[in-house]
């Protein structure tokens, strides 16, 4: 994968399309660099910040890792790049994506659910052994309770994983009970009518028995 990158004087402001960048390294000259924003939107969505990129200054390819990416707050535009030059036999630590593969029986069967700690692990290898992703095989969840840890990933033998391997990456919890619907309570009617007519006769014999002694 490579990406074609111009030379450029930090006084010059970059026109529109285009990106600053800087190129560093371990025992590498840094270096001011221009390139068109569609062209590395392009490399960055394939490769990541996991994956060798050849940085083509003129006509000269140099092994770099996308090792930061600022952007505008307002609009999300990419504004600069950093550029990290590695060597053939440097082993170099960077986050690779955890990738869900597959479906969780304890989800498809009693309806638990699937809830993610991690998206992303720490691993170092030498440029050409570093994965692009890892993979996580969801159909190891049988149950409600299963937990699958860092330790759990499988990685080539010429990749070591940084990340504690006791670190929950996705998990399944019980599906939430249904609330139960408490019925509003029921008014007799027809029991509320007879004792206001109980309590209105009632009124009247009183009233009665008042003018019969006057």
């Amino acid at each position: 994968m490579e990406l074609a990158v111009q030379k450029r004087d930090p006084k010059t402001k970059p026109a529109a399309g285009q990106i600053w960048a800087v190129l560093y390294g371990k025992g590498v000259p840094s270096q001011n660099l221009l390139m068109p924003e569609r062209d590395f939107d392009q490399v960055f969505r394939a490769a990541g910040k996991s994956t060798v990129v050849q940085l083509v200054i003129d006509s000269t390819k140099h092994p770099v890792m996308i090792h930061d990416v600022q952007r505008d707050r307002l609009s999300g535009a990419v504004t600069h790049v950093d550029f990290y030059q590695v060597g053939a036999h440097q082993k170099i630590q960077v986050p690779v994506p955890i990738v869900f593969t597959g479906e969780s029986p304890a989800v498809k069967a009693v309806g638990g659910i699937l809830n993610r700690a991690m998206n992303e692990i720490e691993v170092e290898a030498l440029p050409d052994h570093l994965p692009h992703e890892v993979h996580l095989d969801l159909g190891l969840l049988a149950e409600i309770g299963s937990t699958l840890y860092v330790r759990d990933i499988p990685v080539p033998a010429n990749v070591q994983v940084i990340s504690s391997p006791d670190s929950a990456v996705v998990s399944i919890t019980a599906p939430r009970a249904e609330e139960e619907v408490v019925a509003p309570a029921t008014v007799d009617v027809s029991a509320v009518k007879v004792e206001g007519e109980e309590k209105k006769a009632e009124r009247e014999a009183k009233k009665t028995s008042t003018e019969s002694s006057e």
